[in-house]
């Protein structure tokens, strides 16, 4: 049994792969730091298991990662523990310059000692999970590729590009076995209440607005987290070194659509006295909000033989389901910090 160690494990997606690598017979060691945005009821339904081990840390802490390392001497990392929405990056950049940056760095140098003293073992792997929004902004044509140059646009795009920049040279220069894969706009069960999905389905049960930046014609690719996980497990065992792959989800959706698949939906399921598309509101764009996300996701099906196993409409329905029948789950996240307020006004 291979054992695997996850930062950020009790986030949206890295808790999607604790739960998926556990249920493939991985021995997992899921670190968090437990910022505002992770719940450990995300790994509840693991969290009893023999071989699920959890270490609260911190990435920018060297001396916590050395020892966590030593102690459970894992096969593999997958680095997915990150600061991640972008309106909160606007508002306050220099939390995703450290730890995106200086806690890629710091788990970097970590892992690779650990490696160096462990006798540069062949099938160790770092795989680091970023995000498309590195590659900037596309127009009503084309797809983002893994040779596309990085152009970001948000504080958060830019510490994601910097970090993926930082694992490459670690490759490079020290030998580190590593792998990286960007993923397209993830969303379903246990998304925490302040993306778009989740926001939409919530505030549309409170009868509240269902805001949307700008005119809505912002397009995104979206990817069920569920085949996220696979996906990303599929990287970790079968991609070669220093090799990366563009994680995308095959369906691209303005996000006015979005927003009223959602509303059909729930009109379907939890029916109101009026549509709930009634609530949609317009509101102030971001600033320099990208136009268009879109994945071309040819490497990863030619070579590995991955592809998504959710469309767009059965991955929107299972997940709303899920807060239907979760209220438990998201009720008491919904006092923390910034969620429910209008944050990214760059202000």
């Amino acid at each position: 049994m291979r054992k695997i160690l996850v930062t950020g494990g009790a986030g949206f997606i890295g808790s999607a792969v604790v739960r998926l690598a556990i249920a493939r017979g991985y021995a997992v060691v899921n670190l968090d730091a437990l910022t505002y945005a992770a719940c450990l009821d995300n790994v509840a339904s693991v969290a009893d298991h023999p071989a699920y081990a959890f270490e609260q840390a911190d990435i920018r802490d060297r001396a916590a990662m050395d020892r966590i390392l030593a102690q459970h001497r894992p096969d593999a990392i997958m680095h997915l523990a990150a600061q991640s929405h972008v309106d909160r990056s606007i508002d306050g950049p220099a939390e995703f310059i450290d730890t995106n940056i200086t806690g890629t760095f710091t788990l970097l140098e970590a892992a690779r000692a650990f490696w160096v003293q462990a006798g540069r073992p062949a099938d160790f792997r770092f795989h680091h999970i970023s995000t498309d929004e590195v590659f900037g902004s596309l127009g009503p044509d084309g797809q983002f590729t893994e040779t596309t140059p990085y152009d970001p646009r948000s504080p958060y795009a830019a510490s994601k590009a910097a970090s993926d920049h930082l694992v490459r040279a670690w490759g490079e220069t020290y030998g580190l076995p590593v792998v990286l894969s960007n993923c397209s706009n993830n969303y379903g069960p246990y998304h925490f209440p302040e993306k778009l999905i989740p926001v939409t389905i919530l505030n549309a049960l409170a009868g509240k607005a269902l805001p949307i930046y700008g005119t809505g014609e912002n397009v995104r690719d979206w990817l069920y987290v569920e085949d996220h996980a696979d996906a990303l497990l599929t990287v970790l065992e079968r991609a070669p070194l220093g090799r990366s792959y563009n994680i995308g989800g095959e369906n691209e959706l303005r996000n006015i659509d979005l927003v009223r698949k959602i509303c059909a939906l729930l009109d379907d399921r939890r029916p109101a006295e009026r549509p709930y598309a009634d609530l949609i509101t317009f509101v102030e764009d971001r600033p320099g909000h990208d136009a268009r996300y879109a994945i071309d996701p040819a490497r990863i099906r030619d070579e590995l033989g991955w592809r998504p196993k959710h469309t767009v409409d059965q991955g929107l329905a299972l997940t709303v389901d899920w807060y239907l029948a979760n209220e438990s789950w998201w009720r008491p996240l919904l006092s923390r910090s910034g969620v429910g307020q209008r944050l990214g006004r760059g202000r």
